[in-house]
Order: structure tokens, then C-alpha cells, then sequence
């Protein structure tokens, strides 16, 4: 009886059935390593770029803190009242010089054109502007 069943399984692993499903088996397995080994290389790509995006977002917010930083400073208040508000420390004088020769004459024109803006009606000033026109 142990002959037939020695003989038995001979026989089965000898067979072209066998044989398929060792290859079946053998290439699911294969599959599945390469599977795993190629989300891991995925997994490991997104890593890097996750870093890259972390190093340039650390430099961003270096460059961040630093402009924080100079527009707190005093030299930034100083520099915007200066430049913007057309303002002056204690003791300092301002000095314009103008350059334009025709300046009073301008002058003198701009208040004559001022007291004929003031004379006109109301309604005519709106005529005039819904027409682009100007006032002269």
C-alpha cells in the first residue's frame, strides 16, 4: 500500500498540472514582491519631494521673519513717515526748491479757476462732470 501511495505522489508531482501551478504560484508571488517594491519606491519619491517642499518652505519663512522683523523696526517707521506722510524728526528743516518758473503764474491761475468752479451752479458742475469736461 505504501508503494501505491509513494508511486501515487510521483506521479502528481511529475505532472504538467503540477508544474502550471508551481509557475502560477511562483509568478503571483513575483507579482506581488514587485508590487510592494514599487510602492516603496513611490513612497520614497514623495518623501524626497515632501523634503524639498519643507526645506523651501523653511527658507520662505526665514525670509518672512526677517521682513517682519525690518518693517517693526524703528528704521522702517522712520523711513515710511519720511517718504509717505512727508514727515520730519525735531530740529530738522525741510527745504523745497521748485523749479518751475511759471509757478506763480500757475498759481495765480489755479485760484482764479477756483473762485469760477465756486460760481458755478451745482447742476452745471454735474454737467460737466458726466461729460469729462473740464471747468474753464
Amino acid at each position: 500500500m505504501q508503494k501505491k501511495e509513494g508511486k501515487f505522489l510521483n506521479d502528481f508531482f511529475s505532472t504538467k498540472f503540477f508544474l502550471l501551478s508551481l509557475i502560477l504560484i511562483a509568478g503571483f508571488v513575483v507579482f506581488v514582491y514587485a508590487k510592494g517594491f514599487y510602492q516603496d519606491f513611490k513612497i520614497k519619491r514623495e518623501v524626497e519631494s515632501l523634503q524639498k517642499e519643507i526645506d523651501g518652505l523653511e527658507s520662505k519663512k526665514l525670509e518672512s521673519m526677517e521682513i517682519l522683523s525690518y518693517v517693526m523696526s524703528d528704521n522702517f517707521v522712520e523711513e515710511k513717515a519720511r517718504t509717505e506722510l512727508n514727515m520730519q524728526k525735531d530740529g530738522e528743516n525741510i527745504v523745497f526748491f521748485n523749479l518751475d518758473k511759471n509757478f506763480e503764474a500757475q498759481n495765480n491761475d489755479s485760484e482764479e479757476e477756483v473762485e469760477n468752479i465756486k460760481s458755478l451752479s451745482n447742476p452745471l458742475k454735474w454737467w460737466y462732470y458726466f461729460i469729462n469736461k473740464s471747468i474753464k
